[in-house]
C-alpha cells in the first residue's frame, strides 16, 4: 500500500494509468493502417483473455474469501458472489437495451465511422425514430474503471485483497486497454477521420476511468458489507462484455484462430501477473 495515501487516491492513480494505456494504444493509429484487420482482431482476443483472467483472480476470488471469512454466510458464501455476478451481467444487458432510448443520435460523420466496427457501436432499431448507435466500448471502459476502483477499495479487507492484487488488476486492465484504444481509433481512421482526430477519440474512450475508479473505491470504503457483491458485480459485468461483445466480434472477419490464441495469451499474461506478483 502507498503509505499516507487513501485507497480512493490510489484508485485514481491506478485508473489514470489505465487511461494512459488507452491513449498509448490509440496512438498506434499513427503506425498501423486502417486495413489491418488482423491486428484489431488479435487485439480483441488478447483483451478478452485479460478481462476474463482478471475477473477471477482479482475480483471473484477475493469476493468468495470475504463472504467466507467475514460475511457470516458459512456454507452459503457463494450466495452474495452469485448474486453480485448475476447483477453485473444483468446491468450490462439492460444498459445495452436502454441506451438507444436514452442517448442522443450521433453526428452523421461519427455514426458512419463507428458503424464500421460492431465492437464499438451496435445498431439498435428504434421504431419511433431513426437508427441509433450505442457505444459499447464506453460501457466496458466504465466497468473496467469501476473494477479497478473496487479492487483498491477492498485492500486489506481479506488476505487476498491486497495492494499487490489491486495493483496487478490495474496493470492488467492497462494492458487490456492498450489494444482497446487501437480498436477505437483504427476504424475511425479507416472511415476518413484524420489521424490526430482518430487518436483523440481513441484516448477519449478511457477518460472516464478515473471517475469510475474513484466512485468504486469510495463506495466500498463507505459500505464494507457490500464488498463481496461489488467485486462480483464488476466481474459479472466484465465477463458479460467478453462473451457478448468482444469474442463474437473478433471471430467475424476470418481471424478466429488468431483471436483464440491471443485470447489464450492474454489470459496467461493476466494470470501470471496475479499469481506471480500477488
Amino acid at each position: 500500500m502507498l503509505q499516507g495515501h487513501s485507497t480512493v487516491f490510489q484508485a485514481l492513480l491506478g485508473t489514470f494509468f489505465t487511461w494512459g494505456m488507452t491513449a498509448a494504444g490509440a496512438a498506434l493509429v499513427f503506425v498501423f493502417s486502417s486495413g489491418q484487420r488482423r491486428i484489431l482482431d488479435g487485439s480483441l482476443g488478447f483483451a478478452a483473455g485479460v478481462m476474463l483472467a482478471a475477473s477471477y483472480w482479482s475480483l471473484l476470488a477475493p469476493a468468495v474469501e470475504m463472504a467466507t471469512s467475514s460475511g457470516g454466510f458459512g456454507a452459503f458464501a457463494f450466495v452474495p458472489v452469485a448474486v453480485g455476478f448475476t447483477l453485473g451481467a444483468a446491468f450490462v444487458y439492460l444498459a445495452d437495451l436502454l441506451m438507444p432510448h436514452l442517448g442522443a443520435a450521433e453526428d452523421p460523420q461519427m455514426a458512419l465511422a463507428l458503424n464500421l466496427d460492431p465492437t464499438l457501436m451496435k445498431k439498435k432499431s428504434d421504431p419511433e425514430g431513426p437508427m441509433l448507435l450505442v457505444p459499447e466500448s464506453e460501457l466496458s471502459i466504465r466497468i473496467e474503471g469501476l473494477a479497478v476502483g473496487v479492487g483498491f477499495g477492498a485492500i486489506e479487507k481479506t488476505m487476498s485483497a491486497t495492494f499487490e492484487s489491486a495493483r496487478n488488476l490495474a496493470f492488467g486492465i492497462g494492458i487490456q486497454n492498450f489494444p482497446e484504444g487501437l480498436a477505437v481509433s483504427l476504424p475511425l481512421r479507416g472511415a476518413g477521420f484524420s489521424t490526430w482526430r482518430a487518436f483523440w477519440y481513441g484516448q477519449l474512450s478511457g477518460m472516464v476511468e478515473p471517475l469510475a475508479g474513484a466512485f468504486g473505491a469510495f463506495a466500498v470504503v463507505l459500505a464494507e458489507p457490500i464488498l463481496p457483491y461489488a467485486l462480483a458485480f464488476a466481474a459479472g459485468a466484465m465477463v458479460y462484455v467478453v462473451i457478448d461483445d468482444i469474442i463474437p466480434e473478433a471471430q467475424l472477419s476470418g481471424n478466429g484462430k488468431l483471436a483464440s490464441w491471443t485470447y489464450i495469451l492474454g489470459f496467461v499474461v493476466m494470470m501470471s501477473l496475479d499469481v506471480g506478483l500477488g
